[in-house]
């Protein structure tokens, strides 16, 4: 598990960077194509998935997590398993949460490839709900797209 704790830091990084309660880190970057420096030692195949995440936010926005993430962190949809918040300077902070979990990274990624085949977000939720509906944990409060 990564830790915002211990090390030198710069006073930069440690404001653009915190753990959270349930000991997911978050950190902040410029835009969606700045990818965080907790990516930096990952894998090729989860900075992938991140930038998949960034360029999918508004579908996943819409598409529950099934991992228990509702209740272990707070998260509302599977963006936030990604993502936290995008500000309206274009700002992004983002959570390290996927990075230990497969099924958040199987949501985004199947999700993706399901809108680039030209499924819709109604489509994709309830292919996404059907799915993961046994064996997964309760999913995340998330609205229906409209």
């Amino acid at each position: 598990m990564l830790s915002a704790c211990g090390g030198s830091k710069t006073a930069e990084e440690s404001q653009a960077r915190h753990q959270t309660p349930s000991g997911d880190l978050q950190e902040k970057t410029a835009s969606l194509s700045t990818l965080p420096s907790f990516l930096d030692k990952q894998p090729e195949q989860m900075k992938k998935a991140y930038l998949v995440a960034a360029q999918t936010k508004d579908l996943l926005r819409n598409i529950p997590c099934y991992c228990g993430c509702a209740e272990s962190a707070g998260h509302q949809s599977n963006m936030n398993c990604f993502i936290k918040e995008t500000a309206s300077d274009g700002s992004v902070v983002w959570d390290d949460h996927a990075t230990r979990c497969g099924v958040c990274l199987e949501i985004a990624v199947k999700s993706a490839q399901w809108q680039q085949q030209g499924q819709s977000a109604k489509d994709i939720r309830e292919q996404i709900d059907k799915q993961y509906q046994k064996g997964y944990a309760k999913p995340t409060p998330t609205p229906l797209p409209a």
